[in-house]
This record gives C-alpha cells, structure tokens and sequence, in this order.
C-alpha cells in the first residue's frame, strides 16, 4: 500500500426524509465542507477552522472530524498518525443540512487515504452508519444523488447477515429545484427527537408507506399532482414543526409561489421545498420574506442535487 502524506476530501450537505421518508432516504446538495489532512512524523495533531460558524467547532481529540478519522484506524488495529487537519466550512452546524454527517465522512474517508486505502467502500459506508446511528445522510454524502437505505436480508445459513445495508439510487428528475431556507436559529437533533411518538398508528404508518412510493416516482418523473401529495408525513414533521418558528407561514407563501411542498430538512430547523424550475426564483423570495415577517433571518437558496457525492485529492 502506498503511503499518502496530503489528502483532501470534499463532502456535500444533505438532505434528509424529504418528508415521508423518515430516517431512510436522503439527497446529497450542492453546498460543502472541506477536510485537508496532512501528515506529520511526530508531534500532536492540529486543527484549524475556517469557514461559516469556524468559531463554534472544537478543535481538540472531541472534534467529530478527528473521533471518524480515529475510529477508522481502531477498525483496523491500528494506532493513528500524527496529522494536521484544516476544515474549512460551508454547511451551517445544527441547521438539518448534514454537518455531523460530512464530519463523519470526511474523517473515515481521509483515514482511508492516509491508511492506504485497506478498506472498501461498502465498509466504510457501514462505519459511517454505525457512526451516525441511522443511514439517512451519510449515504448520500458520501455517495452523492438521492439514496434510500436499508438493512439487508439475514443469511439464515450463516446465520448472519451478509450485508447490514442495501443502497438504492433514486433518480431524480432536472426539473426538480430543492429550495432551503436556513434560518438564523439552530434546533438539535436530540430535542427534534425528544418530540416524536415512541408508538405510530397502524394508520399512520400505512399512510407513510403509501406516501414514501409516491415521492420516489415523484421524484423520478416530476410529475407534480404526485410530488404534492407525497410530501406529506404523519410520523415526525407534524410534531416537529411546532419547534420551528413561522413553519406554517413559511409553509403557505412557498406553495402559493409554485412549490410542491415543503417538508422539514433533517431534523430542521432549515426548511427544503421542492419546485420547478419555472418558480423557484420566486419560491426563494417568498420563503425568506415569510420568516422575515416572522422575525426570523434566513439564508434562502435554490440548490441542485450532488451528483458526485465526497473527492478525493491526494497531493
């Protein structure tokens, strides 16, 4: 195995649920954080911080970043190299845009590098979600596009299962603007948990199911009479949305400006809003001038879907 010194791994923000697709399905955006690792013979490791919020990221052994890169070397028996790591940041922190999610990636992924590349994609990917507790967005992080995960068939002669995750690329239609609205507020994803039912109804559980198929040929086709009704959930957003302030006016001024539907990004509290292309100057200004009534400050934007998912460049 060749030994890197220089590695720079680049991960997008994500996207989770999208509404119906509660802790299973993700899309990777077109907005990013970026890791450069480097090497040393002896010595502490480093760790700087630029970018957006660089202030509030920690920067010592706790730092999320470094226990991914840590935990990839423990998974192979070996102890970690001395390395600077400079971050620099793009995607707001506790915002439901996939921060943690990139941290993770970028950690494994760069420890990889360092480390020869000894393992393979599907066994980091499964570090990954081990790491995160759940597959919605480190899967599209690090494999870009739109992904529903889920766990895979027991062997029952092996009694083991011989894969922990099945990955499945959704097509998402060019039609298709995912608008974000980022408010100047943060919502953890703990107390976005806290709210939610320990129990669902047999009813509501259906109803997501139904609702779940629906976005994913939604989503394939663009088709819009589909992507309208899919958006809607009765398993997370309608307990979360109470957390997030101005959500229903910010709800009524994107669809009256063309979206399809809006749903909860993640956890929040950023708000996403699927929309042709046609309205989604107009979907941005709306959203932003409904918080703004609300008192509420928001970085609205219209990204694409990532296609590539996290880089590699090795200096």
């Amino acid at each position: 195995m060749s030994v890197v010194s220089c590695a720079t791994i680049t991960v997008p923000a994500t996207t989770a649920n999208l509404g119906p697709g509660f802790d299973c399905i993700g899309a990777a955006l077109t907005l990013y954080n970026e890791f450069k690792f480097t090497r040393h013979s002896h010595g502490r490791g480093v760790i700087t911080v630029t970018g957006v919020e660089a202030e509030r990221v920690v920067t010592d052994d706790s730092n999320l970043l470094y226990q991914a890169f840590v935990k990839f070397y423990e998974s192979i028996e070996q102890p970690p190299p001395f390395v600077q790591i400079d971050i620099s940041l793009g995607v707001p922190l506790a915002r439901g845009l996939g921060s943690s999610a990139t941290a993770i990636v970028g950690g494994l992924i760069g420890a990889n590098v360092l480390a020869g590349q000894p393992l393979s994609q599907s066994q980091l990917l499964e570090l990954a979600i081990a790491l995160e507790d759940h597959p919605d967005n480190v899967v599209p992080a690090f494999l870009g596009g739109c992904r529903l995960a889920a766990t895979g068939v027991e062997n029952q002669s092996l009694r083991e299962k011989e894969s922990l995750w099945e990955i499945c690329e959704i097509p998402w239609s060019q039609e298709i603007v995912s608008v974000v609205a980022i408010p100047d507020f943060e919502l953890s994803t703990k107390e976005a948990r806290q709210v939610l039912p320990s129990e669902v109804s047999r009813g509501d559980a259906i109803f997501n199911t139904a609702h779940l198929g629906l976005l994913l040929r939604g989503l394939e086709t663009g088709r819009g009479s589909w992507l309208r009704a899919a958006l809607q959930d009765r398993l997370h957003q309608p307990y979360r949305k109470v957390l997030i302030r101005g959500y229903d006016a910010v709800n009524s001024a994107a669809v009256a400006a063309g979206a399809y539907g809006m749903v909860i990004s993640g956890a929040g509290p950023t708000l996403l809003a699927l929309t042709d292309r046609v309205y989604a100057d107009a979907v941005v200004g709306a959203m932003a001038n409904a918080w703004l009534k609300e008192g509420v400050k928001a970085d609205v934007r219209s990204l694409c879907v990532d296609t590539q998912g996290a880089r590699v460049v090795i200096e």
